[in-house]
């Protein structure tokens, strides 16, 4: 029986992909670095810090992740701070309301950084409606490790035959199935050349998962 949903937050709850993109973007430029396309899509759903030591060893950069992690997320600030047309993704938000009227338990595990998290989720109210918040910058492994699925069934209180994950990237998938847990792959235009194989139900509009629709999927 259905009890919790783990949702991801970038590309998921909101696109803020390209406030990432400018800030990451500004910060090669810094270092003198330049990223293929090819290369910066494999780090969607990585930590920062787990990029940044990508990067270091990718580019044998005299600077520490540490530097580099403290570059982005400066640009990051600055461009979230001056923008003012950011949004929450289509449909996400009533989605939320409806899970959590419906009694499920909601947990966020998200690859960003707990002061990231926390500016979305007080810039949207959506606190209120989350049990718990798991950074992957706080946990030892990154996705695709599954380790943040893991720690976030524990926050759930529930067992990971009775959760769904709610993910948008390649590592991401495969750390919810690395984690034995049913995973629905959210492939939106916001996502960019991700691989949902993995998932157990992949969808393009957050109807498809609304609460009558999903409710007895872990039954079947």
């Amino acid at each position: 029986m259905l009890k919790a949903i783990i949702f991801d937050m970038d590309g998921v709850i909101i696109d803020s992909e390209p406030l990432h993109i400018r800030a990451y973007n500004n910060m090669f430029k810094e270092v003198g670095i330049k990223v293929s396309s090819a290369l910066y899509e494999s780090f969607t759903g990585q930590s920062t810090i787990n990029i940044c030591k990508r990067l270091c060893d990718t580019f044998n950069l005299n600077e520490s992740p540490e530097d580099l992690v403290a570059l982005k997320r400066k640009h990051y600030r600055q461009f979230f701070d001056s923008d003012s047309d950011l949004a929450l993704i289509n449909g996400v938000l009533d989605l939320i309301k409806s899970y959590h009227e419906n009694g499920l338990t909601l947990v966020l595990g998200s690859s960003a950084s707990m002061d990231g998290i926390n500016l979305i989720f007080e810039r949207f109210d959506l606190n209120k409606y989350f049990k718990a918040k798991l950074s992957g910058g706080d946990l030892k492994q990154s996705k695709p490790h599954p380790e943040i699925f893991i720690k976030s069934v524990e926050a759930t209180g529930f067992r990971k035959e009775e959760c769904i994950v709610i993910e948008d990237s390649t590592n991401g998938v495969e750390a919810a199935k690395a984690a034995g847990i049913f995973c629905v792959g959210y492939d939106s235009f916001h996502s960019k050349n991700q691989d949902y194989s993995k998932a157990d139900l992949v969808i393009e509009n957050f109807e498809d998962i609304a609460f009558s629709k999903i409710k007895n999927i872990l039954n079947k």
